[in-house]
């Protein structure tokens, strides 16, 4: 027989015992029960126009995800270009806590917000999930332009033509707008600056003869330049491009100056964690395929992987050098008129 005190330690026991036994399935399997998996279609934004680089890579990125079947759903591609890219943002902004929303950005994701307080974008607030890799600028004139093969060329036509000649670029106070700046303000040009929606778009004003050049990424312009209509003056890198081989930088004709664009993937606000680990996984695993490490050579892209902490750092600092950037051109603008 039993006593009271042992009966109510039994059904203690008993209690803890069948506690442990419903729990401990859970432990086993809810790892995997919990992993977020997208049971919908992905909305792909792209905040450029379609044909340029940043769509081009996004292109590539859903048709290798399919063929290779990393994902179960679709994607829905679509591409926001207003406001310099700032309506891409605004809508990925708006779709709060959206873990079936993702965006491909260039650096109108800094420029775009600082040069536009009144959209109210703060880049902190979206889920960093990838840079996959950095961009370059080439300085483009038509194959037609006989009389300029060097930077000196380009800068005594430019300087000819004065505020007629023209440089078509993506967006307005974005990378192309701040090559433009910077270009005027260190050899004293006045190159008007036409903003159009998207880098194919540019490249293609280029070979039709519509505008006198461009800093179009080499994605952009690869096969004009293959079929011989357009021509790089200029890499605006520090070393020589390997597909460029015979196209000198900035730095060796003296001028010390380089510039990057990122191409990075961004989440909405208020991703769940499950969604983000899914998203960082995905594109970790696209990074090191052969296929996007192919892509990457193809058109001249370089930079580690990135993601969480340290893509936001990234932002972070690159926000801060073109705001100082954009500063800076402003004040030599104003101590340096050109002639």
């Amino acid at each position: 027989m039993l006593s009271k005190t042992q009966k109510t330690r039994r059904k203690a026991a008993f209690a803890i015992a069948l506690a442990f036994s419903l729990a401990f399935p859970l432990l086993l399997t809810s790892p995997a029960a919990a992993a977020w998996k997208p049971s919908k279609s992905i909305t792909f934004i792209v905040m450029a126009g379609k044909g340029g680089g940043a769509d081009k890579a996004v292109r590539f990125l859903v048709k290798t995800m399919m063929e290779e079947a990393l994902v179960k759903v679709p994607f829905e591609i679509i591409n926001i270009t207003g406001n310099s890219g700032g309506d891409a943002l605004a809508e990925l902004q708006h779709r709060q806590g959206d873990d079936h929303a993702i965006l491909f950005t260039l650096n109108s994701f800094y420029t775009t917000p600082l040069k536009k307080p009144d959209l109210k974008i703060d880049i902190a607030s979206f889920t960093p999930l990838a840079r996959l890799a950095q961009d370059v600028f080439l300085l483009w004139v038509h194959s037609d332009r006989k009389e300029i093969n060097t930077i000196e060329d380009f800068v005594k036509a430019a300087r000819e033509k004065g505020g007629e000649w023209v440089m078509s670029g993506t967006g307005t106070g974005a990378e192309d707008n701040l090559l433009t700046d910077f270009f005027n303000t260190m050899y004293g040009l006045k190159i008007k600056y036409r903003a159009l929606k998207g880098g194919g778009a540019v490249a293609k004003e280029l070979v039709a003869k519509k505008c006198d050049s461009t800093v179009n990424n080499p994605s952009e312009q690869a096969k004009y330049f293959e079929q011989g209509l357009t021509k790089p003056i200029v890499a605006i890198t520090p070393q020589r491009l390997e597909q460029y081989k015979r196209t000198p930088t900035l730095n060796e004709t003296g001028m010390a100056f380089h510039y990057y664009m990122q191409r990075s993937v961004v989440g909405a606000p208020g991703m769940s964690t499950g969604a983000r680990q899914f998203y960082e996984d995905l594109f970790k695993k696209l990074f090191n395929s052969p296929q996007w490490q192919g892509y990457r050579k193809q058109n001249s892209l370089s930079g580690d992987l990135l993601s969480g902490s340290a893509l936001m750092s990234y932002w972070k600092n690159e926000r801060e050098k073109h705001r100082r950037w954009g500063m800076t051109i402003e004040v030599l603008q104003m101590l340096n008129p050109p002639k």
